[in-house]
């Protein structure tokens, strides 16, 4: 391991969690599942080839908007800022921010995929030798704390790239804003990625490629649950399906059942007619104001940069 690496934190979900999330989420009129539980580590390397799709417009869109605000976006994150980010995923937008910050002080990746997050801190520590960087394996939606930092710093910074707060539903995003400025305290910065809603063809193209690699991300978290908790779907027998809900204003992932059939859970038989859908995501698109009024409670919007079709956008917020 490197000097600058320190060991991963762990706050590993355990096997009964995800069973109990997984029964909680079939016994609804809508069965579902939680959209965490993509992140395995197969699920995670889908991800990022997601992330190049052509129709996948959010990463490219994003990753240009910091490419031609950089300087802006580093001068108001300011020197020897604490860098935080959730959903750490492969680390390329945290690049970036890395090269271009004055004098970061630190770095701690946090993510639900303990594998990807090691492979990607011992790079990231090889190729910034003087950055000290501090994993940490959790659920970050779940309780957990961060390491001890004996270092100086002028303020903690989350970052939380790539929209993944559009997963959340309205009431319950807000709560996880609320919890982010209560553990990361006053003053801090909040970094985050926020999804614009935006005509129809182009959201329903993003979450329908067609090379299939985001059908294949959605049918693995069916494979992570025979995998981990014992279930025995028949993945032959799923299709993934996507579409736009406008009056809700998301974009709604599925898999939908090929046939009548059932499916066995730590015991339990769980009955699927023909066309009977699981939910697996969410994926919430906003209006600027609407993102504002959301975050209200507990953070002010001090800078948003988009592109210039307004497809995307980054915010900076400070906790109040």
């Amino acid at each position: 391991m490197n000097k600058n690496l320190l060991k991963v934190k762990k706050f590993e979900p355990e096997i009964e969690d995800i069973l109990s999330e997984v029964i909680d989420g079939f016994e609804r009129p809508q069965k579902q599942l939680p959209s965490k539980l993509f992140y395995d580590k197969r699920g995670s390397q889908l991800f990022d080839q997601i992330t190049e799709l052509e129709e996948y417009y959010p990463t490219r869109t994003e990753i240009a908007i910091m490419e031609q605000n950089i300087d802006s976006i580093c001068s108001v994150l300011g020197e020897n800022c604490l860098l935080i980010e959730l959903g750490s995923g492969s680390s390329i937008k945290i690049r970036l921010l890395i090269e271009n910050l004055l004098n970061p002080a630190g770095y701690v990746p946090i993510d639900i995929s303990e594998e990807h997050l090691t492979d990607s801190a011992e790079i990231l520590s090889r190729d910034y030798p003087e950055l000290r960087i501090m994993p940490v394996y959790a659920d970050y939606t779940q309780p957990f704390s961060l390491p001890n930092f004996d270092f100086p710093y002028s303020r903690k910074v989350v970052y939380y790239p790539g929209s993944t707060i559009g997963n959340f539903p309205p009431v319950s995003a807000k709560r996880f804003i609320d919890s982010v400025a209560e553990w990361a305290g006053k003053g801090s910065g909040l970094l985050i990625g926020v999804d614009l809603v935006k005509d129809v063809k182009t959201l329903e193209d993003a979450y329908n490629d067609r090379k299939g690699v985001t059908a294949e991300f959605n049918l693995n978290i069916l494979r992570r649950l025979n995998r981990e908790i014992g279930s025995d779907f028949n993945i032959g027998m799923w299709r993934h399906d996507a579409f736009y809900n406008e009056k809700e204003s998301r974009i709604e992932m599925h898999l939908v059942s090929l046939a009548d059939q059932e499916v066995r859970v730590n015991g339990t038989r769980y009955r699927f007619r023909k066309d009977e859908s699981i939910l697996t995501e969410y994926s919430y698109k906003y209006s600027l104001e609407g993102f504002k009024k959301l975050v209200s409670g507990s953070f002010r919007v001090d800078e948003v940069w988009t592109d210039k079709e307004n497809k995307f956008s980054i915010q900076y917020l400070t906790a109040f």
